[in-house]
C-alpha cells in the first residue's frame, strides 16, 4: 500500500539567516531579471537579424528559451516565500517542481552535447557543413534533447514520489531537489539511490562523452591549421560553447553522481546555485561578450531602435 504520510513539505531555503532576507530577496530578483532579459534579448536578436538564422544560432536560440524556463521553474518560488515567509510546498507541487527542474536540466544536457556536435561539423567539415547540418538534422536533434529531458524527469519523479515519506518533511535546499527530498524517503533507499545514480550518471556522462569526443576532433583539427590566426578564429567559435559547458557539467558532476552518505546539503545548496541560477545567467553575457556576430546584430538593432525613434 501508498505508506505516504507527508502531504506538505517545507523548504528551509535561507530561512538560516533571517537578517539576510531582504538582501537574498534583492539579489535573487535581480538575478531572475537580468537572466530573463538577457535570454530574451537572444532570442530577439537571432530572430531579426537573417545573418543568425544558421545552424549554430538555431541551437543557441533553444539554449536561450530554456535557460528561462530553467530559471523560472524555482527562483520565482524563492521569491515568493521570501516575500511571504511561507516556506511550505505541497506534495503534489513539489513533485512538479522537481519534474520540470530536471526535464530542463537534462535537455540542456542533451541540447549542449547537440552543440557541440554542431561546432564539430562547422570545424571539421566546413565545406560540407550547411548541407550536413540542414534545417532537418538541426530540428531533429533539438526535438530529441526536448524529447530525452522529459523522458528522463518523467522517470526520475514518477519513481522518487512514489515512495514512503513518513518521517521530517523539511527540505533543506531552496527547491525540490533529488537529493535532499531522496534523504526524507522512509527506510533503506540503498537500491533507489543506486539505481537514479545510474539514471543521472547516463543523462550526464553519456551526452558529456560525446562532447569530450567532439572537442577532441575539433581540437584534433584546429591544430592541423598552419596559421595562428585561423587556429584563433576556428576556436574562437566554440569558445563561449566550452565555457558554459565547464560551468554546467562540472557542478552537476558533483551534485549528482555520488552516494548518499557523502551529501553536504548545506555545501550542496551553494552549489546548485551555480548550475541552477549562475549559468542561466551567465549564457547571454558569454554569448554577447565573447561573439561578434551576436554584438554586431545588437549594434544594428539599437540603430534600428535609434532612427524608428
Amino acid at each position: 500500500g501508498n505508506k505516504t504520510s507527508v502531504v506538505v513539505f517545507v523548504i528551509l531555503g535561507f530561512s538560516h539567516r533571517p537578517d539576510m532576507k531582504v538582501f537574498f530577496f534583492i539579489l535573487f530578483l535581480c538575478v531572475y531579471i537580468i537572466t530573463v532579459l538577457g535570454n530574451l534579448i537572444i532570442l530577439l536578436v537571432i530572430n531579426m537579424d537573417p545573418a543568425l538564422h544558421t545552424p549554430m544560432y538555431f541551437f543557441l536560440r533553444n539554449l536561450s528559451f530554456l535557460e528561462i524556463c530553467y530559471t523560472s521553474v524555482t527562483l520565482p518560488r524563492v521569491l515568493i516565500n521570501l516575500l511571504s515567509g511561507d516556506t511550505s510546498i505541497s506534495f503534489a507541487c513539489c513533485a512538479a517542481q522537481m519534474y520540470f527542474f530536471l526535464f530542463f536540466g537534462a535537455t540542456e544536457c542533451c541540447l549542449l552535447a547537440a552543440m557541440a556536435y554542431d561546432r564539430y561539423r562547422a570545424i571539421c567539415n566546413p565545406l560540407h557543413y550547411m548541407d550536413i547540418m540542414n534545417k532537418k538534422v538541426c530540428m531533429q536533434l533539438a526535438a530529441s534533447s526536448w524529447i530525452c529531458g522529459n523522458l528522463v524527469a518523467l522517470g526520475h519523479t514518477t519513481f522518487i514520489f512514489s515512495l514512503p515519506f513518513c518521517g521530517s518533511n523539511v527540505i533543506n535546499h531552496f527547491f525540490c531537489e533529488i537529493q535532499p527530498v531522496l534523504m526524507l524517503v522512509c527506510g533503506d533507499t540503498y537500491w533507489n539511490e543506486l539505481q537514479i545514480i545510474l539514471a543521472a550518471a547516463f543523462v550526464i556522462l553519456m551526452p558529456f562523452l560525446l562532447i569530450l569526443v567532439s572537442y577532441g576532433l575539433i581540437i584534433s583539427s584546429i591544430l592541423k591549421i598552419r596559421s595562428a590566426k585561423g587556429r584563433y578564429k576556428a576556436f574562437s567559435t566554440c569558445s563561449s560553447h566550452l565555457t558554459v559547458v565547464t560551468i554546467f557539467y562540472g557542478t552537476a558532476v558533483f551534485i549528482y553522481i555520488r552516494p548518499k552518505s557523502s551529501y553536504h546539503l548545506d555545501v550542496d545548496k551553494v552549489l546548485s546555485l551555480f548550475y541552477s541560477v549562475v549559468t542561466p545567467i551567465l549564457n547571454p553575457i558569454i554569448y554577447t561578450l565573447r561573439n561578434r556576430e551576436v554584438k554586431g546584430a545588437l549594434s544594428k538593432m539599437r540603430m534600428k531602435l535609434f532612427h524608428a525613434n
